[in-house]
């Protein structure tokens, strides 16, 4: 099973930029695809963004146009580049992947916009 470690997180105000990392270790073979998701305080976990093993991409539609999502297949790191951010961004973000039917996840990162 693959293992997933994001980093990248901090706080930030509104219209800023920042990039998250997710770091794949251990076995990694036959991912059909990497996403991430985010978490606000109370509120459901939402999808983000994901990237298939081809290389397709895709987003929610609060964050089409300012997210990118990109990986380096060298390296076993997928991105999620955010810009402009808001405050209503401000969660934990969560890298995950599918294997085999199976989903992993990461431990999170903090993303906090405020002013």
């Amino acid at each position: 099973q693959v293992q997933l470690v994001e980093s990248g997180g901090g706080l930030v105000q509104p219209g800023e930029s920042l990039r998250l990392s997710c770091a794949a270790s251990g076995r990694i073979e036959n991912i059909a695809f990497m996403r991430w998701s985010r978490q606000a305080p109370g509120k459901e976990r939402e999808w983000v963004a994901q990237i298939t093993s081809a290389g397709s991409q895709d987003y929610a539609e609060r964050v089409k146009g300012r997210f990118t999502i990109s990986r380096d297949i060298a390296t076993n790191t997928v991105y999620l580049d955010m810009n402009n951010l808001q405050p209503e961004d401000t969660a934990v973000y969560y890298c995950g992947a599918q294997q085999r039917g199976i989903n992993s996840w990461g431990q999170g990162t903090q993303v906090t916009v405020s002013s």
